[in-house]
């Protein structure tokens, strides 16, 4: 147990570093040391992290991640679910844009 929790607090160092070369140098040595424990949920980790090498050690730089697209991909997997189809493939696109785009209206106000 001891082992494992050193190397989660190890891998949270990871996101302190701010330059490129020196993060992936890190992230290797981290994985070397996964190795060696072999300790089976890190190991598939490391695996995992290997596999998108690129994306994690560019977060570093710039800071950025999916889960803006993630988010509106979820609102449109919603209304799709809402609205059991539609009518045809342009409709499905407005409707798309009209709630990813976060679009505001300034409707007339009527009086009775």
């Amino acid at each position: 147990i001891s082992n494992a929790y050193r190397l989660k607090e190890l891998f949270n160092e990871f996101w302190d570093f701010k330059d490129k070369e020196e993060a992936a140098a890190y992230l290797s040595y981290w994985c070397d040391l996964v190795k060696e424990s072999k300790i089976f949920p890190f190991m598939e980790a490391a695996k995992t992290i290997q596999a998108h090498w690129f994306g994690i050690v560019s977060y570093t730089e710039t800071n950025l991640n999916n889960g803006v697209l993630e988010g509106i991909n979820s609102k449109i997997q919603l209304a799709k679910k809402r609205a059991r189809g539609y009518r045809n493939i342009d409709n499905y696109i407005n409707m798309i844009y009209f709630i990813a785009g976060k679009l505001k209206f300034d409707y007339p106000l009527y009086s009775t």
